[in-house]
């Protein structure tokens, strides 16, 4: 696929997916509003070992090196000089965001009337993360969508993590629907490229990253979480259109 066609076909809208198959949705900064804690990890635990000679890193590293990225890049851009030490620094840091996760979780605005307008069309959904194993489960446990997905797909489980489309590839193999009839929702400029990388829609929440930086990753649309009206215009025409389109068959 070229880049043009990668441009016209992120560009589809959601009415011209009916008759919708599947939703697949990141986890961190789309099913929750967890980007805070893992820059106050980053932020305290990088200070602790004088990283950046004790500058506190800002918003805007945090969103340019480590946001929607996994942790082997994180390491590799935190830690050039050794790996070994960013990928045990990275897991370090997972252990005490658990911890922090564990205590407190918001949800985004929104999302049990969407996941409750998926489960009424009996749609197929995936979780696709970057996040660690042990991340991704607890924040799915305890956001109480254990049920809700049908499966979990890990960037370390495929050959390449998000931004590569491989994630999201591997989650409509596993599904059995075609990207024609999916869409996705993301929060991150990684993430973002993966599905749109992958042919699909892809809705993107600004929840913690810029406007301006999501828009370059070719979005169909942003939105400010899940109670916005843009996003249910979209979906009332998509429910119209898949009605009319069953009545034609």
């Amino acid at each position: 696929m070229t880049a043009g066609e990668n441009s016209v076909q992120s560009k589809k809208s959601l009415p011209d997916l009916a008759p919708l198959e599947a939703v697949l949705f990141d986890v961190d900064g789309t099913l929750c509003d967890s980007d805070p804690l893992h820059h106050q990890c980053f932020l305290e635990m990088l200070q602790e070992i004088g990283f950046n000679n004790g500058v506190p890193i800002d918003e805007e590293f945090f969103i340019k090196n480590i946001a929607g990225k996994h942790n082997d890049d994180i390491a590799a851009a935190l830690f050039p000089d050794d790996i070994p030490r960013g990928l045990k620094f990275c897991e370090d840091k997972e252990a005490v965001f658990r911890r922090l996760a564990s205590e407190n979780l918001p949800p985004i605005k929104g999302l049990y009337k969407l996941t409750k307008w998926i489960e009424d069309r009996g749609l197929k959904r995936a979780a696709v993360t970057n996040a660690p194993k042990p991340n991704a489960e607890l924040m799915i446990a305890k956001l109480g969508l254990k049920e809700f997905f049908d499966v979990v797909i890990l960037g370390s489980d495929c050959e390449h993590a998000k931004p590569h489309p491989d994630p999201y590839l591997k989650a409509l193999e596993v599904l059995k629907v075609s990207k024609d009839h999916a869409f996705v929702c993301e929060d991150s400029v990684s993430g973002i490229k993966a599905g749109v990388a992958a042919g699909m829609p892809v809705v993107g929440l600004t929840t913690r990253n810029p406007e301006s930086q999501l828009m370059q990753a070719n979005p169909t649309f942003l939105i400010k979480d899940y109670e916005d009206p843009k996003l249910w215009a979209a979906l009332e025409e998509l429910d119209k259109k898949g009605v009319s389109s069953k009545t034609a068959a």
